[in-house]
């Protein structure tokens, strides 16, 4: 096929694009190389509109062993342990293919953690879905669930934790982020970073066919009414042959004979190629036709594309080759010497004994473009002058049975049920909870994780949105007792050229970075998703955060649910009332406009340092952040989780009652105590500058609020749970 301007642009290249591609390769491209130059350089693997603000990113700190740059970010837990942890997008193929489009992004995310030398111990996952009145919610979330589930599933990995939000913006483009944990011995971490010439190129897994060709350029496309016909942009997976790889490859890293390994994920045999002979400033020469193929007539431009899942890319020591086939071969593994590193700096491409491919490695990479495109500053908006007058009508009970009862707000018991959350035996905190909890096992450690967004406050101002998905990231895991180590990002946007969306991602990294610094809680990995967009109309910003966590003592873990009738219930931090973007202002009030809560970050850190301390002095029986809902909706999930009631002393506060109750200032945790420790928690608290309020104790099952009738935990379970199910089963 010849190649020309209407050919590049066909795959995704801009005029000016393909313009210096022929500058700098001095020639028009062929077909082969056109293709290769619009996997490289396309947003979803260049990363061309947010490289630059991404090298802002706090990376460094004393428990980090490697950032980002390589195929999942890796931290100290102590011990000669380490975590490999990353999350990333499958957005648009699981608008396009639910069930596949999920399941082989959780497919390729744990890849992306073995290929690095750990075995996965947990998946999670943070999924957003449209209006639950949208035509096409209900399919795409049935889809979506049965997709994580298969596939985590057979694989045998614990899904523990996750979130499902519900919102307009997606009705044209669903997110899909999922996240992997894994464990190494810190001192057997692989590398992608080729290394050393003529060393065998090595490719193992499933054979390659014509499934996902253009499946990283279509993550960098906006949608339009022809979405139907990107169907085969959609990988298929198999989660019982990624099984078997993940146990080769273990298998072979065991031994001494890897010398850089790679998941062919987005760009498939393209980006892994690449990548490794980039970071080694190698070059690489493939032979096309010794690649294992299970479709005829493949041609190199479909080899080079394709995105068959469970395939992996090694550079092996020579001489090794034999005993690396033996082990594969063991496992009924396709396996593959299919080339050899050069130091030539370029990648050649033969096929039926022409050369078919040949461009210098620094083009593809170090060249592709960089963009620093306009941006608009989001101003914060004017608080709301809410009319106290409509809130007299309104009872606290009755407001709360609604909100318990919102989409986002009701239990997803529904979805993680259909997860193995308790598979290898180690999950000691389940979905549900503040942060999912493994045990490291055959230890008395334990790890934390958990995943966040809140595409409300970052649409309403960015920059306080992205301080504060951090902040709430944090006191999950603080929640639960363990010490908060490290974060990875998904950053969900929409189309980058226009500038009040560029903005918003600016912004939105910025408040990331400035959170991160504050709290010494590192950005180590993550994913960018720009063109999360239909018929020009965008997603709310949502970047998802994933924290990982350490509890050195498993056994001081602390879990939300209330535990003994007459213990006190305190609420740790500040309370001022506020109600601009709450829960309580949208569905309530219906009113949507007002700034987000304001971030202090000083109180972030030493609130959830301080709630730390009283959780190592064992004076803490039950602890759950304040976050969507406010605090009565916090008490309320304590209550319910534990089948327990709770009285709420009058209160003491000149606030109004709504705004104390619902309002959702940051930097609070709801503590359970006995009484007999309450001044032992007094003096802590106050010893270290901490608001608190004693606002109630524990009942067997009556809920008591102020003068308000009183209600039953039973009716408050009903509210909260029913809402899904009834959803799901219509």
């Amino acid at each position: 096929m010849e190649v020309n301007l209407k050919v590049a642009i066909e795959h995704g290249l801009k005029k000016e694009e393909f313009n210096k591609i022929c500058d700098l390769l001095k020639r028009t491209p062929n077909i082969t190389e056109l293709g290769i130059f619009s996997a490289m350089w396309n947003e979803h693997c260049s990363y061309k509109s947010s490289r630059v603000h991404l090298k802002k990113l706090n990376t460094k700190g004393k428990n980090v062993i490697q950032g980002p740059g390589e195929n999942a970010g890796v931290i100290d837990i102590e011990d000669e342990d380490a975590i490999v942890f990353k999350i990333e997008s499958h957005n648009h193929p699981s608008f396009i293919e639910p069930y596949q489009g999920a399941a082989t992004g959780v497919g390729g995310i744990m890849r992306d953690v073995f290929t690095m030398g750990a075995r996965p111990i947990a998946n999670l996952n943070s999924i957003h879905f449209g209006s639950p009145q949208h035509p096409k919610t209900k399919n795409l979330l049935r889809g979506v669930v049965k997709g994580i589930g298969g596939y985590g599933n057979c694989m045998g990995i614990p899904t523990i934790g996750g979130q499902t939000n519900f919102d307009e913006s997606y009705n044209g483009n669903i997110l899909v982020n999922a996240m992997t944990l894994g464990l190494v011995n810190k001192n057997k971490i692989f590398y992608s970073k080729a290394a050393g010439i003529n060393k065998p190129v090595i490719y193992v897994g499933s054979k390659t066919g014509r499934d996902g060709i253009h499946g990283a350029s279509m993550a960098s496309a906006i949608f339009d009414d022809k979405i139907e016909e990107k169907k085969p942009t959609v990988q298929v997976g198999d989660p019982f042959t990624e099984k078997l790889l993940l146990e080769a490859c273990l298998e072979l890293m065991a031994g001494k004979s890897i010398i850089s390994i790679q998941d062919m994920g987005a760009a498939g045999l393209t980006s892994s190629s690449i990548e490794m002979a980039s970071k080694g400033n190698l070059g690489i020469e493939l032979n096309l036709n010794k690649v294992p193929c299970r479709e005829e007539k493949m041609t190199p431009y479909e080899i080079m594309l394709s995105e068959s899942q469970e395939r992996m890319l090694i550079v092996l020591e020579n001489g090794k080759e034999d005993e690396a086939k033996k082990i594969f071969d063991k496992w009924n593994l396709d396996f593959a010497v299919i080339g050899k590193t050069t130091d030539t700096k370029k990648i050649e491409l033969f096929f039926d004994n022409n050369k078919v491919t040949e461009i210098p490695i620094s083009i593809l990479a170090e060249n592709a473009p960089v963009y620093e495109r306009k941006w608009k500053k989001t101003k914060l908006p004017q608080k709301i002058k809410f009319n106290k007058d409509d809130f007299k009508k309104l009872k606290i009970t009755e407001v709360l049975k609604k909100v318990l009862g919102l989409p986002n707000i009701s239990s997803k018991e529904w979805i993680w049920q259909q997860y193995d959350h308790t598979v290898m035996g180690d999950t000691i905190q389940k979905p549900g909870s503040d942060a999912g909890v493994v045990r490291i096992h055959g230890t008395n450690k334990a790890v934390a994780t958990s995943v966040d967004s809140s595409a409300v406050y970052c649409n309403a101002h960015p920059l306080t949105g992205g301080k504060q998905v951090v902040c709430e990231n944090w006191r999950n895991l603080i929640s639960c007792g363990s010490k908060p180590i490290a974060i990875t990002n998904c950053l969900n946007f929409g189309n980058p050229e226009k500038e009040k969306n560029m903005g918003e991602f600016v912004e939105c990294v910025e408040g990331i970075n400035e959170a991160s610094k504050f709290l010494d809680y590192p950005v180590v990995s993550g994913n960018v998703s720009f063109y999360n967009e239909t018929k020009d109309k965008g997603i709310k910003p949502t970047p998802a955060i994933g924290g990982v966590g350490l509890i050195k003592e498993y056994k001081k873990m602390i879990t939300m649910d209330l535990k003994s009738n007459e213990n006190l219930i305190l609420v740790v931090g500040k309370t001022e009332g506020h109600i601009d973007q709450s829960v309580f202002a949208i569905n309530i009030l219906n009113e949507k406009k007002g700034p987000p809560p304001v971030i202090n970050l000083f109180n972030e850190k030493n609130n959830g340092e301080t709630v730390l301390k009283l959780i190592a002095e064992g004076l803490i029986n039950s602890a759950h952040d304040v976050s969507l809902g406010g605090i009565i909706t916090a008490i309320s999930k304590m209550a319910i989780k534990g089948k327990k009631g709770f009285k709420l002393n009058k209160l003491k506060v000149l606030i109004n009652k709504f705004d104390y109750y619902f309002g959702e200032d940051q930097g609070r945790y709801i503590i359970e105590i006995e009484p007999k420790n309450l001044a032992k928690v007094q003096k802590i608290l106050k010893d270290n500058s901490v608001h608190y309020d004693e606002i109630g104790l524990v009942t067997e099952k009556d809920i008591i609020v102020d003068k308000e009738p009183i209600i039953r935990i039973d009716d408050l379970i009903k509210s909260n749970k029913n809402w899904l199910e009834n959803y799901m089963d219509k």
